[in-house]
């Protein structure tokens, strides 16, 4: 932990929803509580340190994120899968046997493909074809990256018309308002959880819009190098050669912009820059009930273990990437 400037300490905290509960991870471990089909809650906590921590190469700035990034992502897909089988048991039987495993496999590589597509090649491509801006860098990778964030939000609004996610996004809300009664010093009751925000200035979903940003900046400097050194047309085809590369490392930036931008929300233009995070949210985030906050605060206090009550109580500004 370190200390702030206004007396506040920065601590490892923060969460993500999964099926039917939340994961929460906290400065030595992370814990899952999900609500069974019965209404008992299951919980289940693991020993965590972050590579961050144990190596000093991979603490340094822009690497921090990469490694954050993908330990988040490890994280919440195995957290992911153990609340699909508390949650709906039925289904966990059948995805048990080794053929549908198989065809599990496959639809996470399909899916993993259709991102691509959708969010990657798909806006490339009308710019290319429709547009016709292969030869400027700048207004190639700009209308890419409008378009980009256009589909997202669309992609957004279209699964949050499922139920299913409507539910998820509650969770996420819980687990939001939860730690901002976490960081407040406050007993973690219903009512005081109830009366905070659910739009967090260090979610992930204010990390994803950032990294869209930071893609329109970086790939067109990046596009405007290799046409300037290299000489060469820059065909969708070539494009991908070196953007997809390149993601952990927009990643990365985007991981210290949201850092840097999360510690200084006092100063107005930071604020505003930390705005359409926050807008998004308001997609991502639903307001829970309290069987929801439930979940979120058993989550929490399986993560700090032993530890919990002397965390309780007080005043931190959570700092972990969801």
């Amino acid at each position: 932990m370190n200390k702030k400037t206004d007396g506040k300490t920065t601590i490892l905290v923060g969460g993500q929803a999964v099926m039917e509960g939340v994961m929460m991870r906290t400065p030595k471990a992370y814990a899952t509580a999900v609500r069974t089909p019965e209404g008992e809650i299951v919980t289940e906590r693991k020993e965590f340190t972050s590579l961050t921590k144990k190596k000093k190469f991979y603490s340094w700035p822009i690497m921090r994120g990469m490694v954050s990034m993908i330990e988040s992502m490890k994280i919440g897909m195995e957290t992911l899968n153990f609340s699909a089988d508390i949650a709906y048991p039925e289904e966990a039987k059948k995805q048990s046997s080794f053929g549908a495993k198989i065809t599990s496999a496959f639809s996470m590589l399909f899916a993993v493909a259709l991102a691509i597509a959708l969010f990657i090649i798909a806006p490339m491509w009308v710019s290319d074809k429709i547009f016709h801006l292969r030869e400027t860098a700048v207004l190639f990778n700009l209308s890419a990256g409008v378009l980009r964030i256009i589909f997202f939000l669309l992609y957004l609004v279209i699964i949050s018309l499922m139920k299913d996610i409507r539910r998820l996004f509650a969770y996420h809300g819980a687990e939001h308002k939860t730690i901002y009664a976490f960081e407040s010093g406050e007993e973690l009751t219903v009512d005081n959880i109830k009366k905070h925000s659910r739009f967090h200035p260090r979610c992930g979903t204010s990390f994803l819009f950032i990294t869209m940003i930071n893609i329109i900046i970086i790939y067109a400097i990046l596009d405007a190098l290799v046409m300037h050194f290299f000489q060469i047309t820059l065909t969708i085809q070539v494009r991908l050669l070196y953007h997809l590369p390149f993601i952990p490392i927009v990643m990365g930036i985007g991981y210290e912009v949201l850092k840097f931008s999360s510690k200084n929300l006092d100063k107005w233009f930071i604020s505003w820059i930390a705005k359409p995070g926050l807008w998004l949210q308001r997609i991502t985030t639903r307001e829970p009930d309290e069987s929801m906050i439930e979940c979120a605060v058993t989550a929490l206090k399986t993560g700090f273990g032993d530890e919990w009550e002397k965390y309780k109580g007080g005043k931190f500004i959570a700092e972990a990437m969801e």
